[in-house]
C-alpha cells in the first residue's frame, strides 16, 4: 500500500522501526515522530505506528531508488543504522542520523557504525560523552497536554478501585535494569506505616523476567502487602497515562537507563518524585525542588527520601508535583525536543 499523504519522491524523512517488541526507544520514537511529521514530509517504516505519520512499505521504499534528492533516515538502533547503510551502499539516496541515548562505552561495531553516520543526536551530555564523535544534545520531551495534572487527583485514584487514598508508582519493564526490586523492598517497609498508600508497578512482564517477578511477588506476599502492591502487566498507553494521574508519588529506580522518560512524564501529570540518579535524571529534577535524588540500587535511600512526601501528601508532595510539572513545561516539551531535532534534520537536506 503506497504511502497515503505523500508520493515518495517528495519525502524527506524515513522514521524506521525495526524492533518488533514495544520499548523505551520504540515510545519514545512514537511521541516526536508525528510532530516531525507536521514540519517535514515523513513516513514511518515498520511497527507500532502512531497516529500523525503515514505509514510506508517496501514498495515506496523501491521507489526512492536512486533519487537525486536526499532523504532522511532516523535511526535509533544498531540494525536501523546497519539498515540505512546497506540501502546507502545500493544506491538509495539517504543521509543517516542516529539518535544515541546509551550511557556507556559503545561495542567496536556500534562506534563503526556511528563514524559512519551523517550526524548524530545524544539524548543528554552525558550520552554525547561516549561518542567519540560530535553529537547534538537533545534531550527527550513529552506531550504536556497529554500527561496532564487531572481535574480531581482524588477521584483519578478512586476509580482505579484500590485500597488506601493515594498512589505511589514505578513504571517500566519489570526487570532488575529498572529497580522493580528496589521499589518492592522499600515499600514492604514503608506501607505497613502509611496505610492511605497502594505501590503500583506499571509494566510489561516479558518471558525471560518471569522468575524475576515471581520472586518480587513471594516478598510482597511474605509482606501481607499482596492487596497493596499491585503489578498490572503491560497497558495500552492511554491506560498508562490515567495511571499517572492517579498517582501522588513517583518512584524512578532504575539501576541505569539511557534517558528515563518515564522521569518526565510522571513529573508532567504533576506527582512527586524521587529519582535514581540515572539516565537523565540529574539532568532533568533540580535536587529537593522538583524531585529528589538518591543512589541507583539503594533501598534504604529511596525508602528514606519517599517518607516524608508520605507522611504529607496533601501538602509536601503536592507542592513538588506543581513544581516538576512545571519544570517539565518549561524545559521539556515534546515541541521543543521536535524542533531541535528538526534543526539538525535542516543541515543535511
Amino acid at each position: 500500500m503506497p504511502i497515503e499523504n505523500t508520493p515518495a519522491g517528495e519525502l524527506e524523512l524515513i522514521v524506521p522501526n525495526l524492533h518488533r517488541r514495544y520499548s523505551g526507544v520504540t515510545a519514545t520514537n512514537r511521541m516526536v515522530a508525528p510532530k516531525l511529521a507536521s514540519m517535514f514530509r515523513a513516513a514511518w517504516l515498520g511497527s507500532h505506528r502512531p497516529d500523525g505519520i503515514d505509514a510506508m512499505g517496501l514498495g515506496d521504499l523501491l521507489r526512492l531508488w536512486r533519487r537525486a534528492r536526499p532523504v532522511i533516515w532516523h535511526a535509533r538502533r544498531n540494525d536501523e543504522m546497519i539498515a540505512g547503510l546497506m540501502l546507502r551502499a545500493l544506491g538509495w539516496p539517504l543521509k543517516l542520523l542516529f539518535t544515541s541515548a546509551a550511557q556507556r562505552h559503545h561495542t567496536w561495531l556500534t562506534r563503526w557504525l556511528i563514524r559512519n553516520m551523517d550526524a548524530v543526536i545524544a539524548t543528554s551530555p552525558l550520552s554525547a560523552s561516549y561518542l567519540k564523535r560530535e553529537a547534538t544534545v537533545v534531550m527527550h520531551g513529552v506531550d504536556t497536554d497529554r500527561y496532564t495534572p487531572p481535574a480531581d487527583r482524588a477521584a483519578a485514584f478512586a476509580e482505579s478501585g484500590l485500597p488506601g487514598r493515594y498512589a505511589i508508582g514505578c513504571f517500566g519493564r519489570v526487570r532488575a535494569q529498572k529497580g522493580s526490586d528496589v521499589f518492592v523492598e522499600a515499600m514492604c517497609r514503608l506501607l505497613p506505616r502509611y496505610p492511605d498508600f497502594t505501590a503500583v508497578i506499571v509494566g510489561a512482564v516479558v518471558p525471560e523476567q518471569l522468575a524475576f517477578a515471581g520472586e518480587l511477588k513471594r516478598k510482597i506476599e511474605a509482606a501481607g502487602l499482596q492487596s497493596r502492591i499491585i503489578i498490572t502487566g503491560e497497558l495500552p498507553i492511554e491506560d498508562v497515562v490515567r495511571w499517572y494521574q492517579r498517582l501522588t508519588i513517583y518512584a524512578f529506580t532504575s539501576r541505569n537507563e539511557g534517558f528515563g522518560l518515564t522521569l518526565i512524564e510522571a513529573m508532567s501529570a504533576g506527582a512527586a518524585l524521587v529519582a535514581a540518579r540515572a539516565g537523565a535524571a540529574e539532568f532533568v529534577v533540580e535536587d529537593g525542588v522538583t524531585g529528589v535524588l538518591t543512589p541507583p540500587g539503594d533501598a534504604d535511600a529511596l525508602a528514606a527520601a519517599l517518607e516524608p512526601l508520605m507522611r504529607d501528601p496533601a501538602a509536601a508532595a503536592a507542592a513538588m508535583g506543581a513544581r516538576a510539572r512545571q519544570r517539565v513545561v518549561d524545559k521539556f516539551s515534546l515541541d521543543a525536543e521536535a524542533g531541535a531535532i528538526a534543526g539538525v534534520y535542516r543541515t543535511l537536506i
